[in-house]
């Protein structure tokens, strides 16, 4: 008989189980409080998109889980349209909107390089767009296409972190692949390399599908590429879905590959806290128990950490649909930092390290929300802040960017990515629209 391990399941013997997590914890309380602002609890924090609104706090906690089953599995997608006359996100009093960039092909993740250029994955065109504000107005004097070629491309990231990095690091559905880079290059100088061939694929023609997105991160020290794997599935646990629901770990040059943290369904963005160097994500939870389960979530990273699916959700909670299931794996499961409204479809994230925002912006988790179909009412379809202090996020969050969904609930821009621009402002990309909209502090008018 023989044992295989890879990555976040064990094989043996028939038995397919994930690998148990001994230690879990949820990130005390922050010792100061946010500002003083109403925050939204219990069943009002629940909410749908007709209750967003820029400046909402919201608290999710255990005590708000509702029971499996409790409203019908809804289906209920997003009616896209062109953005209406007038239509327009709205933002906190101080902040101000406008255009970066559009006319983009599926504009997903945007990452600020060393240098200050921002790189765009444009996920269904299969490249990778450079953009600059040279001039300080607002626009990209430079918007040019650094690699074509690639297979729905999403996480970018630059290597060896720092200010002067070597490579450009790409994750495609299926593989992790890299670029010789330097500081202020447009155009990719070389052909990409391959340094991790076999991620498991979203593609179904090659036996993958399920969860696409692949997100790249690396360890503050520049030793650890972390990639996140989503599941193929909402709730199986057969061999399909070895290796995923995952975030993996690898060397720089692809090798010694090893699960960093299992039990997640679909991490889809990954991000580091500028100081602490801890790791975060974002997670798409399941779908098909109602409307209000499972919340999505945003967490800290735990190496080792084993947070639920698909046997569990938010702790102990069993799923119903695998009773009595892994029992030894009860208690092991970490709860997650942030809940967030069920079905948001939590996508990219990021810190906000500039220092044009107000001082209590800085530091604290600015993320996509991609927005809802599993759910009667939506949910999602804005942009949240986390705040985030002391490096601990204090669990509730804020709506900060919103206004995407029409009063008759017609849906015309879907966030996706979030980064901190070079001059401070904040830039989203909104595959709805094809827009990278920049979000500038102003002052009070």
């Amino acid at each position: 008989m023989t044992t295989r391990q890879r990555g976040s399941l064990l094989i043996a013997a028939g038995c397919l189980a994930f690998l148990p997590y001994d230690g879990s914890t949820r990130a005390e309380a922050a010792d100061e409080a946010p500002p003083a602002r109403s925050v939204l609890k219990g069943k009002d924090a629940l909410g749908d998109w007709t209750t967003d609104a820029p400046g909402v706090r919201r608290l999710i906690t255990l005590d708000d889980l509702a029971a499996p089953f409790d409203t019908p599995s809804a289906q209920n997608g997003a009616r896209m349209i062109k953005r209406p006359e007038g239509a327009w996100p709205k933002v906190p009093e101080g902040f101000e909107v406008t255009e970066f960039a559009t006319g983009l092909r599926e504009p997903r993740v945007i990452v600020r390089a060393p240098n200050g250029d921002a790189f765009l994955s444009e996920s269904s065109a299969g490249r990778i767009r450079v953009l600059r504000d040279k001039d300080g107005d607002g626009k990209p004097a430079v918007n040019e296409v650094f690699a074509t070629g690639l297979s729905r491309p999403f996480g970018i990231a630059f290597y060896p972190p720092g200010p002067d990095p070597k490579f450009v690091y790409v994750g495609n559905t299926d593989s992790v692949v890299r670029f010789p880079y330097a500081n202020g290059d447009v155009k990719a100088t070389g052909p990409a390399e391959t340094i991790v061939k076999d991620v498991p694929s979203g593609n179904e023609r090659v036996g993958g599908g399920g969860h696409w997105t692949r997100d790249l991160e690396f360890s503050s020290d520049g030793k650890i590429l972390f990639v996140s794997v989503g599941s193929r599935s909402n709730v199986d646990d057969d061999k399909s879905e070895i290796r995923r629901a995952d975030i993996l770990a690898f060397d720089p040059d692809g090798k010694n590959e090893r699960p960093y943290a299992t039990g997640i369904r679909n991490p889809v963005g990954l991000a580091r806290h500028p100081h602490t160097g801890q790791l975060w994500t974002s997670v798409n939870e399941r779908d098909g128990l109602g409307d209000h389960l499972v919340p999505d979530y945003i967490t800290h990273v735990e190496e080792g950490g084993f947070y639920g699916w698909p046997w569990y959700y938010i702790g102990d909670h069993q799923d119903p649909r695998h009773k009595g299931k892994h029992a030894e794996l009860k208690g092991r499961t970490i709860v997650p930092d942030v809940l967030l409204q069920s079905h948001s479809a939590s996508l990219d994230l990021t810190f906000y390290d500039g220092d044009k925002f107000p001082a209590e912006y800085h530091d604290h988790i600015f993320a996509a929300e991609h927005g809802s179909w599993n759910r009667a009412r939506r949910t999602g379809y804005k942009v949240i802040r986390v705040p985030v202090v002391n490096g601990r996020a204090t669990g509730e969050y804020e709506d900060f960017m919103v206004g995407f969904v029409t009063p008759k609930g017609d849906v015309w821009g879907r966030p996706v990515g979030v980064a901190t621009a070079a001059d401070g402002s904040l830039l989203v990309t909104d595959d709805g629209s094809g827009t990278v909209w920049r979000v500038a502090h102003v002052g009070k008018k």
